[in-house]
This record gives structure tokens, C-alpha cells and sequence, in this order.
């Protein structure tokens, strides 16, 4: 059945009505919000922070291994949240500017500095996040009101290894995230609806252009032909 109202500017004051009307009936249904997810290296055993920090507690400077790194999935070539770092993003790490030195640094990182391209270098980042719209489903749907809610943690871990031994590591991170975003827009559904009626202005000027081009190359008259010539004509 169509809507009433008809397809001008009272058509569509009367469409948005109606959906106003069956926006109003989802009002408490935030379970109709859209959600995401973001999980970096799924699979590698690390549910909480608290886990990652376990699995860096495990590796001791000057006796873990590489092999002894690939059994606790901190391995570029397993883990999607581990990689590997140049000497020279090394050196901007530690010294970012001149007035940092050698001397300023712990024993294991200028040794790893000093060893140059014998040493390597693993960049642990790990985010596992959700991000969820609360609130009311019709002032969200109109862009009236959005409420986004983003939970979740991130760790951060780096490891310098020479000789297949680990020199040093360091841990960072954010064990809690937890933030709100709100959105606001009163004249949310009066500039969409605007926006459709400018667009269907434009598309009726357009289809009118079509018309008088078209209507101008069908009444031009057709070009004279020629008379057919008769055998009797080639005869003479």
C-alpha cells in the first residue's frame, strides 16, 4: 500500500512521520544497535592483560631463548601481534633525540645498540576491544542522539634477543579501556530530509533536459531522398 501523501514535499513530511511513529515502538530496543569487535591475534591464549603480563614474567633477561620465546607464541612468524623491528626504529625508541646517550641506557639495550645487526628486536602490540551504540534505537536510527561505548585492554611489549638470547624486555600497555562518545544532532532528520528533496529537484531538472533534447531531435524533418531512377529512365 503506498504511503499517503503523495511523492512532493507533504509526501515525504508524511513518510518521515510514519517512521518516526515505528522508530517511536523500537525506542528500548538498544539490542537492534549495531556492535563490533576488534581482536588482534586471535588464538594466542592471552584473554585478559593480567595474561600477557604472565607470559612476559616467564622470560628472563640474559637465560630465555628464541626457542623458549616460540613456545610462549612470541614468534613473528606465529603471532600476528609480534614484529619485528629495524636497528634504526630501535634507536629512535631509545634515543630520540642527542641529548639522550649510551650511557643513559640500561646494559641490555646499549649492547643490543652497539651490536648493531646482530641484534633483534620483537614488537609486541596487542589490542582485543568491543565497541557497542547504547541508548534508544530511534533517536539513534534518526542521528538524533548516538551513545558509543568502547571497552576492552592493549599490551604492549618489546624483546631484544643477540646471540638467540634475550637482552632485555619491557612492558607497557593499558589493562582497562573504557570510553563514551556521544553524539548529538537535533536537525539530523530535517537535513536528510531536505537532502531528499534537493535531490529529487535536481533529478526532475535533469529528467526535463533529457526531454527537450530528445523532443527537439524527433521534430527535425527527415533529409529529402533521392527518386528512385527507373529501368526505363537507364534505357535512354
Amino acid at each position: 500500500m503506498p504511503l499517503p501523501g503523495g511523492t512532493g514535499y507533504l509526501g515525504a513530511v508524511a513518510r518521515s512521520s510514519i517512521l518516526i511513529f515505528l522508530c517511536g515502538l523500537l525506542g528500548g530496543c538498544s539490542a537492534m544497535l549495531p556492535s563490533s569487535k576488534e581482536v588482534a591475534a586471535n588464538g594466542n591464549g592471552w584473554q585478559k592483560y593480567q595474561d600477557a603480563e604472565q607470559t612476559f614474567d616467564r622470560i628472563t633477561p640474559g637465560k630465555t631463548t628464541v626457542a623458549e620465546l616460540r613456545e610462549l607464541n612470541l614468534d613473528p612468524t606465529l603471532n600476528p601481534s609480534v614484529t619485528v623491528l629495524q636497528h634504526w626504529q630501535v634507536m629512535q625508541r631509545f634515543i630520540p633525540n642527542p641529548l639522550v646517550t649510551l650511557d643513559d641506557l640500561d646494559a641490555g639495550v646499549r649492547e643490543c645498540l652497539v651490536a648493531k645487526g646482530q641484534c633483534r628486536a620483537y614488537d609486541v602490540n596487542h589490542v582485543a576491544s568491543q565497541t557497542t551504540r547504547n541508548g534508544n534505537a530511534a533517536l539513534d536510527l534518526l542521528k538524533l542522539y548516538r551513545e558509543t561505548h568502547t571497552a576492552g585492554w592493549r599490551f604492549n611489549g618489546l624483546i631484544l634477543m643477540k646471540d638467540g638470547v634475550v637482552l632485555y624486555k619491557l612492558t607497557a600497555g593499558q589493562p582497562r579501556i573504557h570510553q563514551v562518545q556521544e553524539k548529538q544532532d537535533l536537525l539530523g532528520p530535517l537535513q536528510a530530509l531536505a537532502s531528499k528533496l534537493k535531490l529529487d529537484e535536481v533529478r526532475d531538472q535533469v529528467a526535463g533536459l533529457k526531454n527537450t533534447f530528445t523532443g527537439n531531435k524527433g521534430d527535425q524533418p527527415a533529409a529529402n531522398e533521392a527518386p528512385a531512377l527507373g529501368i526505363s529512365a537507364l534505357r535512354r
